[in-house]
């Protein structure tokens, strides 16, 4: 299981100075043709903006000009697209603890604030929706006896709500490490995170056919993000 949620993107003046530093270079500024849409002809022509990402809110839409040339360097590879590291995405993320130990791998161009495992554990008692527990092998699928996955974990969760009270008792150390030990990676944490254009296109060219439904997800909403071709790769090749 995988949330994501409150996506923020770049501003109408980030994109404007992201798409001025991007043509220093070649000190092609004249050429630049994007602007802020919903008010004239870029929403009638370019714009990527589906209607859930619009709102009452004006979006900077990407011109033809500057489009062709973010899809060129884009293609070119790292060292040329060094403005999709200027493309923020903001998101709020909930999903189980084992994805989250591959998330982690993204180190680089990314930030997290996220809810207190350590110190918020004991907060509430624990229910079977605080686990990704989707692919578990029920009852009715199977005669493995006492043996079968949702048994088993109806049993751990019963063992955590027990630590748990007697915690909440105790104030004892050694019952809150009985929680810390007995959580199993499936629990769900939520984490706010920035990341980049650039840290988008390593995920989804690292993680598109991974064995993970999560990570498949993850894609799939990628695939969904305004401009997604410069990170995915399958935009036009359209030339300047």
């Amino acid at each position: 299981m995988i949330k994501l949620e409150n996506v923020g993107l770049a501003s109408p003046e980030q994109m404007a100075f992201i798409i001025e530093g991007m043509r220093n270079p070649m000190n092609s500024w004249k050429k630049s043709d994007s602007g802020v849409g919903c008010d004239d002809h870029l929403c009638r022509s370019h714009c990527k903006f589906s209607p859930e990402w619009c709102g009452n809110t004006q979006r900077y839409v990407v011109g033809e000009n500057d489009h062709s040339l973010m899809q060129r360097l884009s293609n070119a590879g790292t060292e040329h697209r060094k403005y999709m590291r200027m493309m923020p995405v903001y998101v709020r993320i909930t999903a189980p603890l084992y994805w989250w130990k591959e998330f982690d791998t993204y180190k680089v161009g990314v930030v997290a604030n996220s809810c207190s495992t350590m110190h918020k554990i004991a907060e509430k008692e624990f229910e079977w929706g605080d686990f990704s527990t989707e692919h578990l092998i029920r009852v009715r699928d199977s005669h493995l006896g006492d043996t079968v996955p949702t048994l088993v974990f109806d049993s751990v969760i019963r063992g955590l709500n027990f630590w748990r009270n007697r915690y909440l008792k105790t104030k004892s150390k050694d019952d809150w490490w009985q929680l810390i030990q007995l959580l199993p990676s499936s629990y769900n944490q939520t984490r706010n995170i920035m990341m980049n254009y650039e840290v988008l296109a390593n995920i989804y060219r690292q993680r598109k056919n991974h064995k993970l439904d999560e990570w498949r997800e993850v894609c799939k909403w990628i695939e969904s993000l305004p401009y997604s071709e410069l990170i995915t790769g399958k935009g036009d090749s359209d030339n300047e």
